[in-house]
């Protein structure tokens, strides 16, 4: 009888022993396809900021508030705008009316003129020359003083050079402007429409739109606030796709790869939510500190990015979840 129940006991010992080590390692084991990973939903959130500074006339969105891509957001008040839109048109049309002044050359009654200033001119030369012819043949006998000859010449001269004068005006108004003026115009007018450009993009920046499709989570600033470029007036949560941050300890990264289908659950969500792995870091880390496996080891892992397919708002950026992939490769012995 003895002998009988030591007999059943050894075999129940035996049952529980293969039971414990999945057959001795014959069975199961390493080979299990199911693996387990931990992470978190990732938080991803972009700053909105106004491009140029001034007042916020307006805030149209509260925390919270679900927006859609290119909605408004904000609005600064356009009062300094306007005035700089005003002066950079004044600019504009003073560079194109020059610019056109100097391309479409002379006008007629320029060249009359300049043509008035050469008769006149021939005229008083002329004048000057018969006083000079006239008094030369007096200056030897004396009939004349030397201080008169000297006047005499001196205005010949100057109405030789004003003469001169003249016609090189003339051919300059015919000439119409250089090749250079008309560059150094084209030039001002282009850069004064880029200034003008430049105040309409302004004007564009002055109201904020949404960059993307999400949540408003933090509303920083309010109407009336006096903002600089680049500081933050709201901040918008990106919960669509969501993505899950998951890592993968270095023994078992063989085991997956891209496009692996997964199960996604979150602690007291009775929910299973279904996604893929579409990225795998090529380079090895520590275990972060928010993510805690169940022997709390930290060992080298690999990053991991899954898209959940089908979320809802059940899911929320940084909670802890577990990921499964029912579909993992074996591991090896």
């Amino acid at each position: 009888m003895n002998r009988r129940l030591l007999i059943v006991v050894a075999v129940a010992l035996l049952l529980l022993a293969a039971l414990l080590t999945r057959g001795f390692g014959l069975f199961g084991g390493k080979g299990d396809a199911n693996l387990t990973l931990y992470g978190n939903v990732d938080v991803r959130e972009v700053a909105m900021a106004f491009r140029v500074p001034g007042r916020i006339a307006d805030i149209a969105v509260e925390e919270g508030q679900r927006v859609r891509r290119g909605q408004p957001l904000a609005i600064l008040d356009t009062a300094s705008l306007d005035a700089r839109d005003g002066e950079a048109a004044a600019r504009v049309a003073q560079a194109r009316a020059e610019y056109a002044k100097l391309q479409n050359g002379s006008r007629s009654q320029d060249v009359g003129q300049a043509r008035a200033r050469v008769a006149a001119a021939e005229a008083g030369l002329a004048a000057a020359a018969q006083a000079y012819d006239r008094r030369q043949p007096l200056l030897a006998p004396g009939a004349i003083s030397r201080e008169v000859w000297t006047q005499t010449v001196a205005e010949r001269d100057r109405a030789t050079a004003a003469l001169a004068e003249a016609r090189q005006a003339l051919s300059l108004t015919q000439a119409g402007a250089r090749a250079e003026d008309v560059a150094a115009a084209r030039a001002a007018l282009a850069a004064a429409e880029a200034s003008a450009k430049s105040v309409t993009t302004d004007r564009g920046d002055a109201r904020l739109l949404a960059a993307v499709a999400g949540t408003v989570v933090t509303r920083a600033r309010e109407p009336g606030a006096i903002v600089a470029a680049g500081e933050t007036v709201l901040t918008l949560s990106i919960d669509r796709p969501l993505r899950v941050r998951a890592y993968v300890a270095e023994p078992q990264l063989a085991r997956i790869s891209p496009g692996m289908a997964v199960v996604v659950t979150a602690d007291g969500n009775a929910r299973r939510y279904h996604g893929t792995i579409g990225f795998i870091s090529p380079k090895a880390e520590f275990t972060p500190k928010t993510v805690e496996t169940q022997d709390l080891r930290t060992d080298l892992v690999y990053r991991l990015r899954i898209i959940v397919t089908d979320p809802d708002d059940a899911l929320r950026q940084g909670q802890p979840v577990t990921v499964a992939v029912p579909d993992a490769r074996p591991a090896a012995d």
